[in-house]
């Protein structure tokens, strides 16, 4: 019998119309008093902002709505400092990942000190990556979701550097939320585009921990129900933008993937996302929705019949002989992708040649990539899979 470990961090959700009225209890429950909310300008516009401020009442501190895409340093610092003004012993994020990953980073900025060169993950002596022992106690972090990332269930928080683009990596379960709030105005909220692409994002990351060597059972069926969920409910939110169900069922297999890939791991269509989003001005799902077929195809031989967990997920495992599994299960995904308006190829997305050789230095020093299934020799091997998809 193999033998397997599943931690499983103690998270609190409350979904539908009524949820945000939970929020004020769940705050004086970490025994906060004082919570800063955090957004970006858009969902301050939106309204979304008020009316998360307006349930906290007293318990809301202040607002930092300030939130840039991508976390950058600076903005991460400002929420820092905005969180030390009004004292605050909580924060609420309203949005998406860039919020939520804001609010995350300026907690330990707050507590650990603004040199985020000194607390961000980095290469050993060895080559591998190592994550820094961040101790301080951090502020609860509170979420209310407009878009369906994984960074929701996530302690890890990927911010910008500016003056390189480069991602640094900070990592702290003390910073997993403690509750999230899925409430239909706030989902409706952002514009149908940023729901797909953070759900073609999620797509991606469940691929990627059902390729894995290092999953579960319990993993497993996290992932798969995820992938269900992204099957039937992406076409949907195409058909439908603007149906809040569509969009919470969306929210639901995000929350499924960032807790199944905590034990799986992520991949190589992850770390190109990362590298080729930012760089070129290319939404991160839409990236991860060109590449997903090519990276499947690169780990084939060393996912084997793994990828069974795919065709059985989407209902089509029987028809596919043990030796064509691969295969099946990337046309499966082809056929999910098919479905959506999308791009196909990375120059119909607006990526050049001339890109491929800095997306290939920073895909190389990605935490993720150390968790691909198949190792990665180095660049070359990046440059063709990058020609491939071009």
């Amino acid at each position: 019998m193999g033998a397997f470990e599943h931690l499983s961090p103690e998270y609190r959700f409350f979904y539908g119309s009524d949820s945000l009225g939970r929020l004020p209890r769940e705050v004086q429950r970490a025994g906060a008093s004082r919570a800063l909310v955090i957004a970006s300008p858009s969902v301050a516009a939106s309204g979304g902002v008020k009316l998360v401020t307006e349930v906290l009442g007293a318990l809301c501190a202040g607002v930092f709505t300030e939130v840039r895409e991508h976390s950058p340093v600076p903005t991460v610092i400002a929420a820092a400092r905005a969180m030390k003004a009004v004292q605050a012993d909580a924060v609420v994020a309203v949005g998406g990942g860039s919020a939520i990953v804001t609010a995350r980073a300026a907690s330990i900025v707050l507590a650990e000190g603004e040199d985020v060169r000194a607390l961000c993950t980095r290469k050993g002596a060895d080559g591998r990556m190592v994550s820094p022992r961040l101790d301080a106690p951090k502020a609860p972090q509170f979420i209310v979701p407009t878009t369906p990332t994984t960074a929701l269930v996530k302690a890890g928080s990927a911010v910008r550097d500016p003056d390189n683009g480069q991602r640094l990596a900070l990592f702290d379960p003390k910073t997993r939320s403690r509750a999230v709030f899925i409430h239909p105005q706030m989902l409706l909220s952002a514009p149908a585009s940023l729901s797909r692409s953070a759900s073609l994002n999620t797509l991606a990351m469940v691929v990627e921990g059902l390729e894995s060597a290092t999953g579960s059972a319990m993993s497993d069926a996290t992932l798969m129900h995820a992938l269900r969920l992204l099957a039937t409910q992406l076409p949907a939110l195409e058909r439908h933008p603007e149906d809040a169900e569509v969009r919470g069922q969306l929210v639901l297999a995000s929350i499924l993937c960032g807790q199944g890939t905590d034990h799986a791991g992520s991949g190589l269509a992850s770390v190109l996302g990362h590298a080729i989003g930012p760089h070129c001005g290319v939404a991160n799902g839409v990236v991860n929705a060109i590449v997903l077929p090519h990276t499947m195809r690169f780990n084939a031989g060393a996912t084997g019949q793994r990828l069974s967990r795919v065709l059985d997920a989407l209902g089509s495992g029987a028809s596919a002989a043990p030796q064509d599994t691969a295969q099946a299960a990337i046309t499966a995904i082809e056929a999910v992708l098919a479905q959506l308006a999308l791009p196909r190829r990375l120059r119909d997305a607006g990526v050049k040649r001339e890109d491929f050789a800095h997306i290939a230095g920073e895909a190389l020093d990605d935490w993720f990539i150390q968790r691909n299934p198949r190792r990665v020799q180095g660049e070359a091997e990046l440059l063709a899979l990058l020609d491939a998809a071009w």
